[in-house]
């Protein structure tokens, strides 16, 4: 995919996890990381790598076809959100895969790696993780909804790595872009495919953005799934 490097923000200490955040349809990667830098102020998740992915600029259809960073094409704001670029959809899905993928190379354990982001970066996030062959510490979506889920089982492979990985699903009841209830079923049709472990939580008057609130409880399900490790000797 033509997008630029993504942003990193590295561990502090020895590098045992990795959390992977998405941002929404017209940002950047850039957009999220005050969301590391804070937890790196307070002193947690020092062993934890965050990456910031920087979608592509792409024609999209309801910016009057004009090109913005976007992960797929969006060609209704309204009820119709699953009239979907499937073709999209699943380049964005390789590349996700492939920022997992380096990671691992790098030596860290699957088990090790969070996928997560805000609307179209979570709904990415929530396919990708629902669909990926490797083994995920964790999946979380904000503000967002599942992808191609009329189609959902045919992407997700037979021997199912994440059936059993935690999925944390928020949203706020007054989200006028992406409608509560679209994040309420994702998570009843999560549920229902048969994914053992789906949290969702609801914001009160909250729009279609992030608050401390929901912050405090993605930390919460962020050192769940990544507790430290202890430190290992080199054998040096």
């Amino acid at each position: 995919m033509a997008a630029r490097a993504p942003y990193i923000v590295p561990a502090l200490k020895k590098h045992t996890a990795t959390v992977i955040m998405a941002h929404g349809l017209g940002d950047s990667g850039a957009g999220w990381m005050a969301l590391a830098q804070n937890w790196r102020r307070r002193g947690i998740f020092e062993e934890v790598k965050f990456i910031f992915p920087n979608a592509p600029s792409i024609p999209i259809t309801v910016n009057m076809g004009m090109s913005m960073p976007g992960w797929y094409d969006i060609s209704n704001l309204g009820s119709d959100l699953r009239s979907q670029d499937e073709p999209g959809i699943l380049r964005s899905r390789e590349y996700f895969n492939s920022l997992v993928k380096a990671e691992m190379d790098s030596g860290i354990q699957s088990s090790r790696i969070v996928l997560g982001g805000f609307s179209q970066g979570g709904a990415m996030s929530v396919f990708t993780g629902l669909t990926s062959d490797k083994k995920l510490g964790g999946v979380f979506g904000l503000s967002c909804y599942l992808l191609l889920s009329e189609q959902i089982k045919k992407f997700i492979p037979e021997q199912w790595a994440n059936k059993d990985t935690p999925f944390f699903l928020a949203h706020g009841d007054q989200d006028d872009i992406v409608k509560h209830v679209f994040g309420s079923k994702s998570a009843e049709k999560l549920k229902e495919l048969g994914v053992t472990d789906v949290e969702f939580n609801t914001y009160p008057d909250l729009g279609h953005s992030a608050d401390p609130l929901e912050v405090h409880d993605l930390e919460k399900f962020l050192g769940k799934v990544l507790p430290p490790q202890e430190s290992q000797s080199s054998g040096l």
